[in-house]
């Protein structure tokens, strides 16, 4: 569900025309959902019923320090894969102590700091990653809580770039080895066990590989506890989103429309199929959403700059470009694009939707029907709060977009459109280059 519908003809983000928005300040620009947001947390926060839980937001999705401070408020904790994003999370004012670190790279600085700063636990990927927090521990003197990522090696049916819980990828420790990991881990004197970590993948549409992942970890949480006393196991997160039928699917009527078997995955389906399970384990669970929570939280507003009539082939060109919203370029991922006014008098034009960077990859959809459009009207991406901003970058020079939040019938410039002078400003020309010939 989501809070992204049109009011009459002009597509709203809850009770704001995002046309405003986009003659406001300008394009391209992000707009997130707070009710949105707020409505995917406290779902995925009830979904185990009666179940300890505590929800991580990865922010690797999306780390806006006002979606940051937004969570935080609602109670969530966070899982960072970097000192950067720890520390984005000071920023936005919240603490970290019930918060975790994961990631297969964390470098003596990573950990260092984190321990400083009194997070809940380290997800930790591999031996040698045991032995060089408990180094940087006894620096400190200090006990670092641990959990071992553990890898069962379960086909999460989903993108291949996204997928981390077969035994190919480079995630975690086999399941086969892990229980002499924790073994290992037990006899370093300044490393703490506390518990169990898996994370399966990103964008799962059904709940069978979660369930199979969970059923096949069960019998290693139970001897878990008996040797090492641990006290949570986290589930990691994964729970993906609709892409297609975007904007449909925020009414509940689309979804109850579906067949059963054709219904994307929920947060009650997941609940429903994994609290049996876990239930009698009586652990403290972890979920570490980041996707469900942000993705259908946000659009990116873009204008059409050109219709180019080709032979056989028509272009809408946009002013956004692969360096603002890279998914579909990398991943061949789908995004619904709409327009800010719906207009059902004009024709629909199959279109490839492109952007203005001089490479072909520079494409965000082929052959798609939209209502025809011309210059200086607005179309939306939808679906596009999570992994867009995070992975935008100045490619052809281009600054990054600006980003808005909005509750109710209020919007706010939660992140200023970067300048030319922000973009350089790190930059230097030595000063012997400057006495150089410029003829």
């Amino acid at each position: 569900m989501h809070r992204f519908q049109y009011a009459g003809n002009a597509l709203h983000c809850e009770t704001v025309d995002l046309a405003a928005v986009a003659r406001l300040y300008g394009t391209p620009t992000y707009v997130y959902s707070a009710g949105t947001v707020e409505d995917n947390y406290r779902r995925l926060a009830g979904s185990l019923d009666g179940l300890d839980v505590q929800v991580c937001y990865a922010l690797k999705a999306n780390s806006n320090l006002a979606l940051l401070r937004l969570l935080a408020n609602l109670g969530a904790a966070f899982d960072f894969v970097s000192g950067g994003e720890l520390r984005r999370v000071q920023a936005a004012g919240a603490k970290v102590n019930r918060s975790v670190f994961a990631g297969v790279g964390k470098t003596e600085a990573d950990i260092r700091l984190a321990l400083e700063a009194g997070i809940f636990a380290f997800h930790v990927e591999s031996e040698p990653e045991l032995a060089r927090i408990n180094h940087v521990a006894g620096q400190l003197g200090r006990k670092a809580p641990v959990a071992i990522r553990v890898n069962p090696d379960v086909d999460a049916r989903t993108h291949a770039k996204i997928t981390t819980g077969k035994s190919e990828n480079k995630f975690g420790i086999p399941l086969a080895f892990a229980a002499a990991a924790y073994a290992a881990a037990a006899k370093f004197p300044h490393l703490e066990v506390k518990g169990l970590q898996m994370h399966i993948g990103s964008q799962l549409t059904a709940v069978g590989p979660f369930f199979e992942a969970v059923e096949k970890l069960i019998p290693l949480a139970q001897q878990l506890q008996r040797d090492h006393g641990i006290t949570y196991f986290s589930l990691g997160g994964g729970i993906g989103v609709v892409y297609q039928d975007a904007l449909a699917s925020g009414s509940s009527s689309w979804w109850e429309a579906l067949p059963p078997d054709q219904r994307p995955i929920t947060p009650e389906a997941y609940g429903a199929a994994l609290t049996p399970l876990l239930r009698p384990l009586g652990l403290k669970l972890l979920l570490e959403p980041g996707r469900f929570m942000v993705a259908n939280a946000g659009v990116l507003l873009a204008r059409v700059e050109y219709l180019k009539r080709g032979q056989g082939r028509n272009f809408l060109i946009l002013d956004a470009a692969m360096n603002d919203l890279v998914r579909p370029a990398m991943y061949d991922a789908y995004h619904e694009i709409v327009p800010l006014q719906r207009d059902t008098s004009r024709r629909a034009l199959k279109v490839d939707v492109v952007g203005p960077i001089c490479e072909s990859s520079d494409c965000f959809a082929k052959e798609r029907m939209l209502q025809e459009l011309g210059e200086g009207e607005y179309v939306a991406f939808l679906s596009a709060g999570a992994y867009s901003f995070a992975m935008a970058s100045r490619y052809n020079v281009r600054p990054l977009p600006a980003e808005v939040l909005v509750r109710g019938s209020n919007f706010e410039l939660v992140t200023a459109r970067e300048s030319f002078e922000q973009m350089i400003a790190g930059e230097r020309i030595p000063a012997w280059l400057k006495q150089g010939n410029q003829a």
